[in-house]
């Protein structure tokens, strides 16, 4: 006899499979049975016609919301490039839960109409395909998070975020697949199974955002949102050889959410954020503008007044960026030793200011003290949604999540008395041992490449800036190579436990399973400086690419 949340999952996937119209399903006979990767699939389907694949290959989203506000480009016709592309992307890689195409292309005549009216366009995002990760809710669909307890209960109010692109004109025509819980590095749930990499099927998409960056790296998306409280943005954008930036909690909507915890739990531990992945840097910056032109700290009280222009810029002066090699808990592995190093020639072969910042005394304290306050309720109002349906774990939560007593008032005081002095002691790295100002600073996204399935396992370089509150941003370098196989780990000890299992991915793994993934950096400013986040990731951006031009090679090849 199935459990109750086998019967929901069957329902949900039945429900989803009914929303992807006949003529976009993709035969059998097309898959080749050793296919190790999907990128090159929707070019040679033939389901996508040459304007449908000019439109989803050839732009960005800022492109688009131009050729769409000057009438060059149908918000209809660009809709449905996205729709039919991001359902051939599910098809392959599973990384939707929620499909709302009819509603989509409904939008996109309405939006259509308006300009043909002689109205101007409705706001900065007039027309534009905008996915969600499956934590926010809209009106009329489930924001399941992948728990059978939360499914066929649709939202009736949307999330502050959604009511806001929508402001801006944005069409929004899907969400993305998570793991269960929200907690785990690796997207796969009971209801709608797990989110494959497109790049290499053998490796990570990443989470908890894992769907939304399966679904912009099949280009089945121009511009996405995710959530981020210990690397939800970063780690996929990572993963899927994207761009993608977790602000400060305090500078875009976050409210309304499903996150399967009791309200107010982020008030007492570490709030999560709400941020975009993308396939430009620009984009980034196309989002948080466009965000902040409706007054999101109208409908928020969380959100900061402060529109995006009135932010300090640094892309007039000099910039000082800083090197962070370590964090003192893993030590990075050969290649991502070797990618910062490259990193900090590019830049300084562009006229960047470059300084080593050893970090390693504060960063090192992070992640136990993050996790700590990530644990203040002890799980038990996802374990209460579990149970109630009989739905198991995971396999990677099985050995990782318990059931535990909430901390006492004492105990979470005591945290947070740690945190801020944390916080307190970090405000001096941001200048270098000559009193100059470090305008941000690099380190790895993790210590490692992008892993096997199920293989992510510390989080230290993500955690510890959701702990600070300080923006960070990932920029895709280049890929994987077989000179990136060379090297080893030192004969001496490892740091402790984190370290020995980050090794391993070095030492027990066949290395050529990351061929062809994206090596990546992490870009960081501080705390509610995306302004000057961004900027210094356009800088960084442009440098690593002018660098790959003038040695001949290609920047993000083939991701």
């Amino acid at each position: 006899m199935p459990e109750k949340w086998q019967l929901i999952s069957w329902q949900k996937k039945d429900e989803q499979f009914s929303r992807i119209p006949k003529e976009w399903l993709i035969s059998e006979s097309s898959l080749s049975p050793d296919l190790t990767g999907y990128l090159d699939f929707p070019c040679k389907c033939g389901l996508l016609s040459r304007q449908e694949l000019s439109i989803t290959e050839d732009y960005d989203a800022t492109a688009l919301a131009q050729e769409i506000a000057n009438r060059r480009l149908k918000t209809v016709d660009v809709v449905r490039a996205f729709c039919k592309r991001a359902a051939i992307a599910h098809q392959l890689t599973n990384c939707l839960t929620e499909i709302l195409f009819e509603e989509a292309l409904a939008r996109s005549d309405f939006l259509d109409a308006h300009l043909a009216a002689g109205h101007p366009p409705l706001g900065p995002l007039h027309g534009v395909p905008i996915s969600l990760k499956d934590t926010f809710k809209i009106p009329g669909y489930d924001s399941s998070i992948g728990i059978a307890a939360l499914a066929f209960k649709p939202a009736t109010t949307p999330s502050a975020l959604v009511e806001i692109l929508l402001n801006a004109g944005a069409v929004l025509y899907c969400k993305t697949n998570v793991p269960q819980t929200l907690m785990a590095l690796d997207s796969h749930n009971n209801v709608f199974g797990r989110v494959l990499n497109p790049l290499n099927t053998s490796v990570t998409a990443g989470g908890s955002s894992g769907g939304e960056g399966a679904l912009i790296a099949m280009r089945g998306s121009v511009l996405g949102v995710g959530t981020d409280v210990g690397g939800s943005i970063r780690i996929p954008a990572m993963c899927n050889g994207l761009y993608g930036i977790k602000p400060s909690w305090e500078r875009i909507p976050y409210a309304g959410q499903e996150g399967g915890g009791l309200p107010g739990s982020s008030k007492v531990s570490i709030a999560a954020s709400a941020g975009p992945l993308a396939r430009s840097v620009r984009d980034l910056e196309l989002f948080f503008s466009a965000v902040s032109s409706q007054k999101p700290w109208e409908i928020d009280p969380d959100v900061i007044p402060s529109p995006w222009e009135s932010l300090s810029s640094i892309s007039t002066k000099r910039l000082t960026i800083g090197i962070v090699r370590r964090d003192g808990v893993i030590d990075p592995l050969p290649p991502i030793q070797r990618l910062l190093s490259e990193v900090s020639s590019a830049l300084l072969t562009s006229a960047i200011s470059v300084v080593e910042v050893d970090i390693t005394p504060l960063f090192s304290k992070c992640q136990s003290l993050a996790n700590s306050l990530m644990g203040v309720e002890g799980g038990n109002a996802m374990f209460d949604l579990l149970e109630s349906t009989n739905e198991p774990l995971s396999t990677w939560l099985i050995t990782r999540l318990k059931r535990k007593a909430p901390k006492t008032l004492d105990q979470v005081r005591a945290l947070q008395a740690q945190k801020t002095a944390l916080e307190a002691a970090f405000l001096k790295i941001w200048k270098d041992d000559r009193d100059r100002q470090i305008d941000a600073f690099i380190c790895p996204v993790a210590p490692h490449p992008v892993p096997p399935i199920d293989r992510w396992n510390g989080v230290s370089y993500t955690s510890s800036f959701v702990l600070l509150d300080y923006p960070a941003g990932v920029i895709p370098v280049r890929t994987f190579n077989a000179n990136d196989m060379q090297g080893e780990v030192p004969d001496s000890p490892p740091l402790g436990s984190w370290d020995k299992v980050n090794r391993e991915l070095w030492t027990t793994v066949d290395r050529s399973v990351y061929l062809g993934t994206p090596l990546c950096i992490q870009v960081v400013a501080p705390k509610l400086q995306e302004r000057r986040l961004y900027d210094a990731m356009k800088a960084i951006d442009d440098a690593l690419k002018a660098g790959h031009k003038d040695s001949g090679g290609h920047p993000h090849a083939k991701l």
